[in-house]
C-alpha cells in the first residue's frame, strides 16, 4: 500500500511540474488516503503484535 502511495505521490509531483494542476491535486489526494490507510493498518497490527506478545510470554 505504501508503494502505491509513493507512486501516486511521484505522479502528483510530475504532473505539478508540467502544469497539470487538476491531475496533481487529485493524485495527491489519493496518495494521502492510501498513506493514511497504510498507517492505520500498521498501527492495528502493531497493537495486536504487542498484545499477543504479552499474552504468549
Amino acid at each position: 500500500m505504501i508503494k502505491w502511495a509513493l507512486i501516486f505521490f511521484v505522479v502528483s509531483v510530475i504532473a505539478g511540474f508540467f502544469g497539470f494542476t487538476n491531475v496533481a491535486s487529485s493524485t495527491r489526494g489519493v496518495a494521502k488516503i492510501l498513506f493514511a490507510i497504510a498507517l492505520v493498518i500498521f498501527l492495528i497490527l502493531l497493537v495486536f503484535g504487542v498484545l499477543l506478545g504479552i499474552l504468549v510470554f
